[in-house]
């Protein structure tokens, strides 16, 4: 057990000294709240997986203050990464490349690939600044609990657990970035996010898309070393168990006709009000899909708290932030 300090967005140095000294700090970025080691810093990246709970297999995402630092972490830039990060970059788009010989085996799984993006939120970018290296920051919660989306999320998992929590405003989009692997000839999107299977078309007609339901890609190629269900993904985020709550997840498509046990207490989100709202413990109507996505993550932690033993989800169409949405609540739904 430890004593995390928490700090206001005019302490940054103080919270960049601890990232220089090879601890943990917690941030907000535009996606989800992150916990931040030094990249470079085999240690304290070591430190992100205990805190978390994470496994060792699953890879990090390396955050960078600009795309001026590219270079000193991957080992080449193909054209249509230039094309990605020109139209992306700063923004919830993360983008795999063939590493660097710096960038620690524990930040890539093992990997000969590393996963970078530069965020747009302006904490992050600053925090980053000043701390003057790269950060490896996966989502700051524990493993397998939904991403953390505010400050006090982060607490919650881990508090005790990492040297610093910088406290910020909720989270803009609520899901974590998307994953586009361009260390191929094949581009490939991994995980569906922030950015859009459809403006990722516009930059990238020929994209590939990876489907996790079936473990395989959208067409016959395979992309980087995804061979079958006992190889590692080369991508954060997309082997283990993801975003769920204590609660058990239910994907509905509308309420009228889904059973649900009278006496169990329960909670709703979606976008349309339930038939029998009254008899929900919990109820969230979001007025668009955009909300929804936002308030998904912190609605499971709220479900949690007032004892729900079901959520009940409501589907929306897959398309723009709908198939990240969908992505996130299929996994969580997973027994």
């Amino acid at each position: 057990m430890i004593t995390t300090r928490h700090f206001s967005i005019d302490q940054l140095g103080d919270a960049a000294e601890l990232l220089r000294e090879g601890q943990l700090v917690a941030f907000p970025t535009e996606t989800v709240f992150g916990l931040g080691a030094n990249a470079l810093d085999a240690a304290a990246v070591g430190r992100i997986f205990v805190a978390k709970g994470r496994p060792s297999d699953n890879p990090l995402i390396v955050h960078l203050a600009s795309r001026d630092e590219l270079s000193r972490i991957v080992s080449h830039v193909p054209e249509v990464a230039k094309a990605l990060m020109d139209r992306f970059w700063p923004g919830p788009l993360t983008l795999v490349f063939a590493k660097s010989a710096v960038v620690p085996c524990s930040v890539t799984a093992g990997l000969d690939t590393v996963a970078v993006r530069v965020p747009a939120h302006p904490v992050a970018t600053e925090l980053i600044r000043l701390s003057g290296v790269p950060i490896a920051a996966p989502s700051a919660n524990r493993s397998g609990r939904p991403s953390a989306t505010t400050w006090q999320a982060v607490s919650e998992d881990l508090e005790g657990r990492i040297a610093g929590i910088v406290e910020g405003a909720p989270t803009q989009f609520g899901l974590e970035s998307t994953v586009v692997d361009v260390s191929t000839s094949q581009v490939t999107l991994l995980r569906p996010g922030g950015v859009s299977l459809e403006a990722l078309q516009q930059v990238v007609p020929g994209i590939q898309v990876y489907d996790m339901r079936s473990n395989a890609a959208g067409s016959d190629q395979q992309p980087g070393s995804l061979e079958g269900m006992n190889q590692t993904v080369n991508s954060p985020g997309l082997r283990h168990r993801h975003y769920q709550p204590k609660a058990r997840i239910l994907l509905v498509k509308d309420m009228v006709s889904q059973p649900r046990t009278a006496a169990e207490p329960s909670a709703f989100i979606g976008v349309s009000e339930p038939n029998d709202a009254p008899k929900f413990t919990r109820i969230l109507v979001c007025q668009s899909v955009e909300e929804y996505a936002s308030s998904l993550f912190d609605f499971f932690r709220q479900a949690d708290q007032v004892g729900a033993k079901s959520v009940y989800c409501e589907s929306v169409p897959e398309v723009g932030i709908g198939a990240a949405l969908m992505d996130r609540l299929r996994r969580a739904s997973e027994s």
